[in-house]
């Protein structure tokens, strides 16, 4: 089984300078956990739902001193994750995908080392599919080698 063959080809996606907002709303709107971010056709990030839980709109950003918070280490990297309002600044980078061709066990491994539930297929930085974990799991539930 390879990563062409396992795929979700109808990936749902969002640009670099859309809203956060929007990006919720299309979640949302498509059932999904994770979006990769694609710009000028090549995918630049992904953003996931964990990418959002800490925000201030919903008042679960890091709380403490602010002083606390500015000598912490990447105080600033994670003030503009829980504040930005594009998804440019709150996207994952770098982004791991597979080829094509790609084994399931070498999906899985990617997924586990990386600790990523989401891998997009690409060929030459375009988007082809995406594998997730749930994708994983239906392979095992079919029973096919």
């Amino acid at each position: 089984m390879q990563a062409k063959d396992m795929m979700t080809k109808d990936v749902a996606t969002i640009g670099p300078d859309a809203t956060v907002r929007d990006a919720a709303r299309l979640m949302v709107e498509r059932g999904v956990s994770g979006l990769p971010v694609v710009d000028e056709g090549r995918v630049i990030g992904i953003l996931s739902e964990g990418d959002l839980v800490r925000r201030t709109e919903l008042g679960t950003e890091t709380s403490g001193a602010w002083w606390l918070v500015a000598l912490a280490d990447g105080a600033a990297r994670d003030y503009r994750k829980t504040h930005a309002i594009s998804v440019r600044d709150v996207m994952s980078r770098p982004v791991f995908g597979v080829r094509p061709s790609a084994s399931l066990r070498e999906i899985a491994k990617l997924m586990a080392e990386r600790h990523i539930k989401r891998v997009p297929v690409l060929e030459g930085g375009r988007l082809l599919g995406i594998v997730t974990r749930a994708d994983l799991v239906r392979e095992l539930a079919s029973g096919q080698p």
